[in-house]
């Protein structure tokens, strides 16, 4: 039967630089991030890389000071090996990495007297006020795991981490309790740590969601720095799952329907609570590519002509746009009356003439 382990040696001995994978709930994408980590330190163990995952959100737990009625709540940073570190992490650091996700709060840090012990608790405000203006509050947990993303991104810049564990970088979902908008930024944050480290570093990226994963993909494919991408040993996307208990890493390639069905239940989502945004087109495009590729052809505008859209490749060119990261504007999200329309057009005619089940009986 094969183990969290032996997939983690799997991913250790593949020599592709850029590795993503999608995981399907429950198989154990933390677990792999730490048996990743094993599995690749020095004899003395020493980490070789850096890690962003589960235990990384842990590390920062909400003092709700119940017992002065919240009048000093704060998050609280537990100690770790990083804390000798944050002598040399500044605020302002951390505000432009927060930029993109246009977050309505601002922040302080707490440190301790002693340096070396790092930074204590963080504070937030709302944005705007002056520390003393208004009483500390408590951010959500999409805000907060945001904060976290970007803390974390801040620390790759301070000397003496991610310079000295220089051979991998694993990051695992940074993406929990996000919005569609904060998950496309949060792709383009990752679109950038990897052009940034390739070729000097591993790069995996692991995800339960979907949309991260298509995105992604879909960037480093077909995007304008697809070429780089497409040399050997450059970029592998796979998906990790559990079959009769034993868990598996399958391509991508070779699975095109394999998550589909998945897609089309975020679509219809998204079209119920009237929040279909640039975003979801893009998702849309994942599912044509896959119906398209079933059907023996490589372009999604196959399928388009197939389901009778008239103007394919008009449509196929709009979509093809959101494949490009340059292209994306945080600021222009949603979709125009026009693209709505088409969107609508195009999903009404693929469930028709597709009818998947998306929910089970």
């Amino acid at each position: 039967m094969t183990t969290i382990e032996d997939i983690a040696s799997v991913l250790r001995n593949d020599a592709t630089k850029v590795q993503l994978l999608y995981a399907f709930n429950s198989v154990g994408k933390t677990r792999l991030s730490v048996a990743y980590k094993n599995a690749t330190k020095e004899k003395d163990g020493t980490h070789t890389g850096i890690y962003y995952n589960a235990y990384s959100e842990d590390l920062f737990v909400w003092n709700n000071d119940i017992e002065n009625a919240e009048a000093n709540i704060r998050l609280t940073v537990l100690p770790s090996s990083l804390n000798r570190l944050h002598a040399n992490l500044y605020e302002p650091n951390i505000r432009e990495k927060l930029k993109p996700y246009r977050v309505s709060f601002d922040f302080r840090f707490d440190t301790h007297l002693d340096v070396e012990q790092g930074i204590e608790s963080i504070s937030f405000f709302p944005a705007g006020t002056q520390p003393g203006d208004a009483p500390p509050m408590k951010i959500s947990r999409g805000e907060e795991r945001v904060f976290v993303w970007c803390f974390f991104l801040a620390m790759m810049e301070v000397e003496g981490w991610a310079d000295s564990q220089s051979d991998h970088i694993f990051i695992d979902d940074p993406v929990s309790s996000l919005d569609d908008h904060n998950i496309f930024v949060t792709a383009s944050t990752l679109f950038d740590l990897i052009e940034r480290y390739f070729g000097e570093r591993k790069i995996i990226i692991s995800t339960h969601h979907v949309g991260l994963f298509s995105i992604l993909c879909g960037w480093l494919r077909k995007g304008e720095k697809r070429d780089k991408y497409k040399k050997k040993n450059s970029l592998r996307a796979r998906i990790l799952s559990k079959k009769q208990g034993d868990l598996s890493l399958e391509t991508h390639n070779d699975d095109v329907l394999l998550y589909h069905l998945r897609v089309l239940q975020l679509l219809e989502q998204a079209r119920k609570e009237n929040k279909v945004r640039a975003y979801h087109l893009s998702l849309l495009r994942q599912v044509l590519e896959s119906v398209s590729s079933f059907l023996g052809s490589g372009r999604f505008s196959y399928t388009l002509e197939h389901i009778g859209i008239e103007d394919s490749d008009e449509f196929a060119r709009i979509v093809n746009s959101l494949v490009h990261k340059d292209v994306y504007h945080y600021e222009s999200d949603l979709l125009s009356p026009a693209s709505l329309e088409r969107f609508e057009e195009v999903y009404q005619k693929l469930i028709t003439q597709f009818p998947f089940v998306t929910h089970a009986s």
